[in-house]
This record gives C-alpha cells, sequence and structure tokens, in this order.
C-alpha cells in the first residue's frame, strides 16, 4: 500500500513501459556544453535514476549551429558527437533508467549572430535580431530536428523531448506575434503550425515506431499575439497524428511579464491548464511547474489532470524524491523552494547549475560525503541554513555532532523568510533539516547560548552563528517609530500605515512584501492568477488579461542610499517578479537617498539635493547586518571553523552559507 497509487503506478506506453508517473524535466546544467564535462554529467543523471525517475529529459541540445543557445554551446548534429553521449545513456541504463534527449532550437533566444527564426524580429530579452529562414532553411531545419532524434537513437537515448515552447524557435513559428510570413509556413494558423507537425512527422519516420517521442507543447504562451485555445487543441490533435508519444506541458514565453516558477508561484499552478487539453488526445499528457512535493503530484494524477507530472528542480534538491515517496519517507524529501538562486540564476549567468539546498547538484563527482575513517566529537553553534547544512553532513559521514542554538527553534534567517507572502515554501526547508537532524542523530539543543567553556572537550567547533541587524547611526534612531525587520516580521510589532524602509536590499524588499500584503496569493491559486492577470486560454489568446492585484493596505516607501535602482542586484530570474510587484502595490521606491533624522514629523531625508519629509508612521530598519563571532577568538587551541553569515555578513546569502557548510563537513 502506499499513499501515492497513481504517482508510482507504471505507464505502458506500447513499445516500452515507464516505471512511474515522473518524468525529469529538461534543464540545462551546462555540463552539456563541453564533452570533457560528461562524466560529471553522467554522474547527475545516474543519481537521479537511481532515486527512481520514470523518464529522464536532457537539457536542450541543438540540431545544428543556428540552434545554439551560446556560441559553441550543446550540440547534437553528428556521429562523433553521438558517440560522447553513450556516457549518459550507459549510466542511466545501469540504474534502471530511461532517458530523452531533449533537441532544443534557440532561434531568436539564440545569443549569437547566427540566429534564425520564422521572422526577422528581436526578442526583448536579447540584442541580436535573427535572419528570418528562408523556406530552404526551414526545410533544412526540419531535417536537422529528425537527424539529431536518430543520432540519439544510435546514442542510446530512450526516446527525445522537441523543444516547441518557451519562446523558442517552434514556438516562434506558432505564434502571430513572431511569425508575420506569408508562404506556406505563416499567413494562418494552420500554416503556422505545419513547422511543428513537419518536424514530428519526419522525427517519427527517422526514428521508427518504438522510440518515445515527447513533443512539449505551449499550452499557455502569457505573451501578447500568443495563440489562441482552439490553436493549442489543433496542434496537439496533429501533433499526436504525426506520432508524438507524449505531449508535455510548457507554459509562457521567456520573455513573458508573467512569473511561471518562482516561489511565489503556487503548488500545481497550472495543472487546470493540462486538464483541460487531456480529453482532446488520447497519447498520455503531462503537466508542469510547480509541482515539488508528491501529494500535490499525486492530487494532479488522482484528479485526471494528467498522466504524468514533470519535475526538473525538485529533483535537483533530491535525486532520491522518488524512491523516499515509495518507501514511506516523503517526509525525508529536501523539498525544492523555487528560489532559483543556484539553479536558474546559474544557468542565465553562465555558470554550472546547482542548487541552493543540495549543493552536491551538479557536484556529485567532486562533493560527496563519504564515511569518515576517525570520529570526532564536533560542536556546531547555530542552527540557520549553515549550521543545519553543516551539522547533518558531519552526523552522515559519521561523526557524533551536537548543535547549539540560542533560539527556541531553528531556522535561522530562513525562520523570517518563510514568514513573507510568497516565501512560505522556506518552511519546507525547516521542516527538512528537523528531520534530518533527527535521522542522522545530531543532539540539538534549543535555547541554549553557549560559552567558550561550555565547548570545551570537542575535537571541532564550527561556528554558524548568523547575524545581527545593523543599526545605522542616525539622529532619532531610538525613536519609538522605529523597529527592524525583526520586529516587524518575526515578533510581529504594529505596524502604522504610512512606512518607509531604509535599505532596499534583498531584506528590504521582502519586508515591503510583507506590508503590502494582508494574505499571500501563493496560497490561492485563483488569487496569484489575477494578481498577474492569468486567464483560460480560451477566454483571451495566450491565457494574458489586465492584471488584478489587491490593493496595498499601506502606503510604503523603498529607500536607498545608491544611485543605482533598487532591487538591481536581486536573482535574475525572480529580481524582476519582487520589482513588478512592488510596482503592482504601489510601492514608492526611491534611490540615491540621504538619510538625515528621524523625529515625530517623520523620515527627513535629501533626494538630489533636495530636502523631502516623508510623514509615516512607522520606519523599518532593512539596512543590513553584522556578523556575530564572539566566540571565534575565545575557544583557545580547538580548531574553529567560521561559516555562513557569522564568516560574511554582507548581504545574506544562503546559497553559499549551505554550500560552504556542506563543503566544510566533507572533508572534515
Amino acid at each position: 500500500m502506499t499513499p501515492y497509487p497513481n504517482l508510482l503506478s507504471p505507464l505502458d506506453l506500447g513499445f516500452t513501459t515507464l516505471r512511474n508517473r515522473v518524468l525529469m524535466g529538461s534543464m540545462h546544467t551546462g555540463l552539456e556544453d563541453r564533452a570533457s564535462r560528461f562524466p560529471q554529467l553522467a554522474e547527475y543523471y545516474a543519481e537521479r535514476a537511481r532515486g527512481g525517475v520514470g523518464l529522464i529529459v536532457t537539457g536542450g541540445f541543438a540540431p545544428n549551429r543556428t540552434g545554439w543557445l551560446l556560441p559553441l554551446a550543446s550540440k547534437l548534429s553528428t556521429p562523433a558527437e553521438a558517440k560522447n553521449h553513450r556516457q549518459l545513456t550507459d549510466a542511466v541504463h545501469a540504474e534502471g533508467g530511461k532517458i530523452a534527449l531533449q533537441i532544443l532550437h534557440a532561434g531568436r533566444y539564440a545569443y549569437h549572430p547566427l540566429s534564425v527564426s520564422a521572422s526577422s524580429r528581436k526578442a526583448p530579452i536579447n540584442p541580436f535580431r535573427p535572419r528570418a529562414l528562408t523556406s530552404y532553411g526551414v526545410h533544412r531545419t526540419i531535417r536537422a530536428f529528425a537527424d539529431c532524434a536518430a543520432l540519439a537513437r544510435d546514442a542510446g537515448y530512450d526516446g527525445v523531448e522537441i523543444m516547441g515552447s518557451e519562446g523558442y524557435l517552434i514556438n516562434q513559428f506558432l505564434a502571430e506575434r513572431t511569425n508575420r510570413r506569408t508562404d506556406a509556413w505563416g499567413g494562418s494558423a494552420e500554416k503556422r503550425r505545419r513547422f511543428a507537425v513537419e518536424i514530428v512527422r519526419r522525427t517519427r519516420e527517422k526514428v521508427g515506431p518504438d522510440f518515445i517521442i515527447v513533443y512539449r507543447l505551449s499550452m499557455l504562451d502569457l505573451v501578447e499575439g500568443g495563440q489562441s485555445w482552439d490553436d493549442v487543441v489543433a496542434l496537439a490533435r496533429e501533433v499526436e497524428a504525426a506520432g508524438a508519444t507524449i505531449i508535455n506541458t510548457g507554459i509562457g514565453w521567456h520573455e513573458a511579464r508573467v512569473p511561471t516558477i518562482v516561489t511565489s508561484v503556487p503548488r500545481g499552478a497550472f495543472t487546470w491548464v493540462t486538464a483541460k487539453l487531456k480529453p482532446h488526445v488520447s497519447v498520455p499528457v503531462v503537466t508542469s511547474n510547480r509541482i515539488n512535493l508528491p501529494h500535490v503530484a499525486e492530487q494532479a494524477l488522482a484528479d485526471g489532470d494528467a498522466d504524468l507530472v514533470s519535475m526538473a528542480r525538485p529533483l535537483l534538491a533530491d535525486p532520491d524524491w522518488i524512491r523516499k515517496a515509495e518507501t514511506g519517507r516523503a517526509d525525508e524529501i529536501n523539498t525544492c523552494i523555487a528560489c532559483n538562486q543556484a539553479c536558474l540564476d546559474h544557468a542565465f549567468g553562465r555558470k554550472p547549475v546547482s542548487c541552493m539546498v543540495n549543493p552536491r547538484a551538479g557536484h556529485e563527482t567532486t562533493l560527496q560525503l563519504l564515511p569518515t575513517r576517525r570520529t570526532k566529537n564536533i560542536a556546531v553553534v547555530g542552527a540557520g541554513p549553515a549550521g543545519l547544512a553543516t551539522a547533518t553532513a558531519l552526523a552522515e559521514r559519521g561523526h557524533s555532532v551536537e548543535l547549539f542554538e540560542a533560539d527556541d527553534e531553528i531556522g535561522g534567517q530562513f525562520g523570517i523568510a518563510q514568514r513573507i507572502p510568497g516565501k512560505e515554501e522556506f518552511a519546507e526547508t525547516i521542516r527538512y533539516y528537523a528531520r534530518r537532524l533527527e535521522v542522522t542523530g545530531v543532539k540539538l539543543h534549543l535555547g541554549t547560548r553557549v560559552t567558550a567553556t561550555d565547548l570545551t572537550g570537542f575535537d571541532e567547533v564550527v561556528l554558524a552563528t548568523g547575524v545581527t541587524p545593523r543599526v545605522p547611526e542616525l539622529p532619532g534612531i531610538d525613536h519609538p517609530k522605529v523597529l527592524s525587520y525583526v520586529d516587524v516580521v518575526r515578533r510581529g510589532k504594529p505596524v502604522g500605515n504610512r512606512v518607509a524602509v531604509i535599505g532596499a536590499g534583498g531584506i528590504g524588499v521582502d519586508v515591503s512584501e510583507f506590508l503590502t500584503h494582508t494574505s499571500s496569493p501563493a496560497l490561492d491559486r485563483d488569487a496569484w492568477m489575477a494578481e498577474w492577470g492569468v486567464t483560460d486560454p480560451a477566454v483571451a489568446p495566450g491565457g494574458l488579461a489586465t492584471p488584478r492585484p489587491e490593493p496595498s493596505p499601506r502606503q510604503v516607501y523603498l529607500l536607498q542610499r545608491k544611485k543605482s535602482p533598487i532591487g538591481a542586484g536581486l536573482g535574475k530570474t525572480s529580481g524582476w517578479v519582487h520589482r513588478a510587484a512592488l510596482r503592482a502595490k504601489g510601492v514608492e521606491r526611491i534611490n540615491g537617498v540621504a538619510y538625515e533624522r528621524i523625529d515625530d514629523a517623520g523620515l527627513h531625508v535629501t533626494v538630489d539635493g533636495k530636502p523631502r519629509l516623508l510623514e509615516v508612521d512607522t520606519v523599518v530598519v532593512c539596512a543590513g547586518q553584522e556578523s556575530v563571532r564572539d566566540l571565534a577568538g575565545a575557544l583557545g587551541r580547538t580548531p574553529v571553523h567560521v561559516i555562513g553569515g557569522a564568516d560574511e555578513a554582507r548581504e545574506l546569502d544562503a546559497k553559499r552559507a549551505i554550500d560552504q557548510g556542506t563543503r566544510l563537513a566533507a572533508v572534515l
């Protein structure tokens, strides 16, 4: 018996069977771009295959040079390249898994001057203007897709996924927004979808009947000039007739101004659109985006929304996700919190992809938690992200670990983050570590502020004592209307109707979102859809409507000393979401501020050389942090390791803290 009977049931595709209903969605790791990194990539996939994934889909590989995402990026177009891929397929098959190669042609998203598209229309997120493919070029590109699939079969893949969504080349042919052709490949919906259908048809002819073809279909474009629902249904039917084995759900173009995968998007936010398509086709359909826990996946399948679920980042966070669900250990899953900090932000920053909550992701061959040869008694001080990661990794290796926390609960700064509307997922990481402490046998001491004397007798001490809010030198900083962000978010101190937030880093932005919401749209799918203007694509093409955010209960001013744009330092794939949310709530963002004083009248500042009084009831200080590391010099000869915020307080960075703690644990 299992609480996930639908999720864990096999799927018979006729010529082959998937062992469960989990498809590991495609995510480009950066390891695909050089054959020299294939051994690392092979172990990355092998670890997920060992974890029980039904079908793994690789990061995208271009079928030719014009389809490169970047110059000299991943491509499969020659037998020599196919030979290298045997490392990947053999590794997955050795673990009983199945793997499909994603064929992705970037189209106008290609970041190089060779880019091509349906029409010569530049993407707003790319400086390169593409050439419009000639009719001959269209036929040659179709042939390149089919040839790539045949090479994938030669390389041992069980199938391919044809990337037809997210605004890449095939999507560019499908939408009137980017296809202004008047020949056989444009001018009407029927002609616009001919390119996609021909790719599937020619691919099926090339690979034969016993090879998986997944077609990634954009069901919600979320851009102006996107496809109508009738277009989506017609495309799905024609793609099925052309030979697709499975239809996967794609949501949103990369240039869309609607978030689709960040933390503030509700779990399972788009299962309804997959359910809307499912009755129109007879092949299995996959639902996608923000499915991170077994009960969420099971509910989507039990409700009949889809036949499979696609997860990419959740399997970065925990490669054993499925095995844990199978063996009654769902409470041990290291949950993806959709922060994007080490995955998508790295991908778009051209760095190797990893995971904030699992720094081993993408580093399986170099970051290993092997059993220790010599057991040590180790004290870890501070149960924030850095301390929790260190303590549990040390105990996993076999050390005897005691964890001391001055507060009466674990979590540190994550305990504050989980209270921010749209960041409720951070509670999952605290839940994971609470269970991990139990499983690994770490001895936890809560409400314990240790001294150097308390730490005598340990072989090693790890200080993960975190930070304390910085108090700026400002006349009136001790005024009753002044609160710290900890006072407001964690301690729940009352805040007035007009608020100035001093400091516009990540914490200042979070506090501003906290102050402008009465509830969290991330917990209510309908409220979230209204806030961001997402609707039924049968009502509006592309599923794009006018946003209707709830008005803010307060007037909030967000200020910073720097003259750079507010929020410029936030993550590449999530920062724009926060900035848009603040605009929608009417937050006045002021940069280049000189703070003068705080008094009964409010906050006095100078902006562009002119004095200004903000007549506020409350001033919330988010002016940075200072490291807490008093114990570092008091422990005599005991080896001391300072990590996390205690090591570096500049802009709290949980990604660095967890990575630093895990890497320290791997070598102690």
